[in-house]
């Protein structure tokens, strides 16, 4: 395996004498497979992993207490497969002889058939294993037990781990492993652990500059109140919120600033319904205001944020310059069907616009293939957007029945089609059937719906409203050349992006031929450089329109329709307005 660029240090820790008294923690989050069947993996990945700054944090704070003993040393290493290649050969070869565990942790289900072609080799090897994540967690609470793929791990002797890991649960994992005894099940779905007083997520520094902008990632709660039949969180950390404690929030931040880390993503699904929000926002105020740190962040929300009092307005002080919006649709009744209630069309442009004024950057998730929609019906609701919606980067994602959401409950008990593939649970590919769509229909449309809210002429509309709202048009032009280049060029959604892909002419999923030297590399050279290029000129394009912008002495006072208020706008007259009072009557 290779970390980083470098060799994992397994040698005997100071103090420590022979292979009996250490143990190997070896953590290790999962990629997945494009549809090549290469594992996609970059020079530098976009998202961090929080799911593996967590279960490194509580490995470490495992070692400091000692767990298996005074004299036993804990050797820890965290591994991000979006960024790093993971050598099983050399894995088995660094660990045969020695006590320790693979874990593979966070483990979504288009993750769930790469983890296994990870974890196979190494129980034949006889290294023990432990699987979790979501698909697992999932599965097991949506559908009432073991489903036949995980029985198929737990049959290879993989122990699965289904919950979370605080309150001494990594510590029972761990000390099983140790004495060789690890059970084939650890199930915790029904106990709900508090975050207050739980070690921190932490990753460390070299982890880290895998990532794009060194951002690293914290939960500072769990759990959602709403009701999404799409959402898996909320059947695995449930819907009551847990947090942890401004104060801890306070301290995770000063110690990745200590690693040289100022960005953060902060994975709560929905940060706005964290009942301390006010109180991390306020501590985080007091770092920028009065000590002058220069920290940012990126969270999630929902749509009714701006109704809580001051909370868009403090998430600017606060260094919030990244916004996710769970948006859906614009039409009313897709957003019924998935019970997200929460969602008022009438009141999103009065939100963005108030996210505008704080000076974040405004991504927004949209679903494609709700009951009842058309390829025609859903792009012409992406024209509307574009033209009536102050939102700089959509992400359009298919329906998707994912394991442990009662969309897919649903689905399995009416005995409905579901791809037996997991891999292609990842958003991006249609897994069972629409009412007025074939399969193909539905995944041309849901690239048409890139293709058609990425235009270079909407990407320079987006780039104008960043000049005009005091966002940097630096920043907004990479991340608009990124969205980009992901979906047109590599076919990957941006958030399993990253820059400079890597693929390996062995690492390919074992179902597939590995292909010969002279059809592999030439291709993979000659598709570098052909994207490449491709990106350099609309990288010029876009740069000289941003030099153009700074000419112009009226580009500060640029507006549109999406950058107009209500009240300064006749609404009955938006075309988003009319659908939602058409479908009303």
């Amino acid at each position: 395996m290779q970390l980083s660029g470098a060799e994992p240090n397994f040698s005997t820790p100071s103090g420590v004498h022979g292979k009996d008294n250490r143990f190997s923690v070896v953590l290790i989050k999962p990629s997945h497979y494009d549809d090549e069947g290469y594992v996609i993996q970059w020079f530098r990945s976009a998202v961090p992993s929080n799911s593996l700054a967590v279960m490194h944090g509580l490995t470490l704070d495992a070692r400091a207490r000692a767990i298996l003993g005074p004299e036993i040393d804990i050797d820890v290493q965290s591994v991000d497969e979006d960024n790093t290649r993971i050598r099983t050969r050399r894995l088995i070869k660094q660990l045969k002889g020695q006590r320790g565990i693979v874990i593979l942790v966070g483990v979504q289900s288009n993750q769930f058939p790469r983890a296994m072609d990870i974890a196979r080799p190494l129980r034949v090897a006889g290294i023990p294993v432990c699987l979790g994540g979501f698909h697992v967690s999932g599965s097991i609470s949506m559908l009432g037990g073991v489903t036949p793929e995980l029985q198929s791990a737990m049959d290879l002797g993989i122990s699965l781990f289904a919950g979370e890991a605080e309150e001494g649960r990594l510590d029972l994992v761990l000390h099983d492993a140790w004495h060789n005894r690890l059970k084939p099940l650890y199930n915790y779905l029904n106990d709900l652990p508090s975050l207050e007083g739980a070690p921190a997520p932490m990753l460390p520094a070299a982890t880290i500059r895998g990532t794009i902008g060194k951002y690293t990632s914290f939960d500072a709660g769990r759990g959602c109140p709403f009701q999404c039949s799409f959402c898996t969180i909320i059947n695995v950390q449930g819907r009551k919120s847990r947090r942890r404690t401004v104060e801890e929030v306070e301290q995770i931040v000063r110690n990745n600033l200590k690693q040289g880390v100022a960005r953060f993503f902060i994975t709560d699904d929905n940060f706005a319904r964290n009942t301390d929000w006010e109180k991390i926002f306020d501590r985080l105020i007091e770092m920028r205001e009065q000590e002058n740190l220069n920290i940012k962040f990126m969270i999630q929300v929902d749509t009714m944020c701006h109704r809580l009092p001051h909370f868009i307005e403090k998430a600017g002080r606060a260094g919030v310059r990244r916004v996710f919006i769970g948006l859906e649709s614009i039409n009313p009744v897709s957003l019924a069907s998935a019970h997200k209630k929460q969602n008022k069309i009438s009141e999103y442009r009065k939100m963005l616009l108030a996210w505008k004024q704080a000076g974040a950057i405004v991504f927004a998730g949209y679903i494609i293939g709700f009951p009842g929609e058309t390829p025609e019906s859903v792009l012409h609701d992406i024209r509307v957007i574009q033209k009536e919606l102050a939102i700089d980067l959509l992400e359009p994602h298919c329906l998707t029945a994912l394991p442990g959401s009662a969309d897919h409950q649903q689905l399995h008990a009416a005995g409905a089609y579901l791809d037996p593939d997991l891999n292609k649970y990842d958003l991006e590919h249609v897994t069972t059937t629409h009412s007025t769509m074939s399969t193909d229909q539905w995944e041309k449309l849901y690239r048409d719906t890139w293709k058609e809210f990425y235009t270079p002429e909407h990407m320079e509309t987006v780039i104008r409203r960043a000049v005009a709202t005091g966002i940097s048009s630096s920043n907004m032009m990479v991340l608009l050349l990124w969205f980009h280049f992901c979906i047109v060029y590599e076919k990957i959604d941006p958030l399993q992006g990253g820059y400079l892909r890597r693929k390996y002419r062995c690492d390919r999923r074992p179902t597939l031929p590995v292909q010969s030297l002279f059809s592999f590399y030439p291709r993979y050279v000659s598709d570098l450089v052909y994207k490449h290029y491709r990106m350099a000129r609309l990288a010029w394009r876009f740069h000289n329109f941003k030099e153009r912008l700074k000419r112009e002495p009226a580009a500060k006072n640029y507006s549109d329709l999406a950058l107009t208020a209500d009240e300064d706008t006749d609404t009955s007259a938006l075309e988003m307005m009319l659908t939602q009072i058409s479908v009303a009557r």
